[in-house]
């Protein structure tokens, strides 16, 4: 007899919707990235105090071109519902009443990582590449610098660069000056 291999639920978005308007999922910090719902680790000192100092400097810097959320859902068509650190996205936040950011909406996304990186750098990376995210940027606060991915193709982001220093101009704001330092040492 031959053994049935057994699945994992995925979950589509409207059922994620309905398991938290039921309050199945209680108090807990989860993100739905490819149907799978997934418990985030808490944000410890430097990883909430970094995130929520570059989220005022970049809303500072980018408003009224760009509307700043930090750590609020974006909906990606990949059966992804993840919450991005900050995400940079088109003005006006009204349009969010009856619905989170979609891919057209987003400027570019950016996660702290401490206890998460290699997540951050292999399954959300790929969950944002495959939703066509141009520029995803991941900041690494136990080493102090800035990854920056741009021009996804496929699962993957074709461009690569680090600094831990100087000045980052954004694809969608390419004259606006981003002081790297604002970012990953605020």
């Amino acid at each position: 007899m031959a053994e049935t291999a057994l699945q994992l639920k995925r979950w589509t978005i409207d059922e994620y919707h309905q398991l938290i308007e039921t309050g199945l999922l209680g108090n807990s910090h989860v993100e739905l990235l490819n149907g799978q719902i997934i418990e985030m680790p808490p944000e410890n000192p430097p990883h909430a105090y970094q995130s929520q100092e570059a989220d005022r400097y970049l809303a500072r810097l980018l408003e009224p071109h760009a509307y700043i959320r930090q750590a609020k859902p974006i909906t990606l068509p990949n059966h992804s519902e993840p919450e991005p650190d900050i995400a940079v996205v088109r003005p006006p936040g009204s349009s969010y009443r009856h619905h989170h950011p979609y891919p057209e909406d987003i400027f570019f996304l950016i996660e702290y990582s401490d206890s998460t990186l290699n997540h951050d750098q292999s399954v959300k990376l790929a969950v944002y590449a495959t939703a066509g995210i141009s520029e995803y940027w991941i900041v690494d606060v136990k080493k102090n610098r800035l990854i920056v991915h741009r021009d996804p193709q496929g699962s993957e982001y074709t461009s690569i660069t680090e600094q831990n220093s100087g000045i980052i101009h954004a694809i969608a704001f390419p004259t606006i000056q981003i002081d790297v330092l604002q970012i990953i040492n605020p």
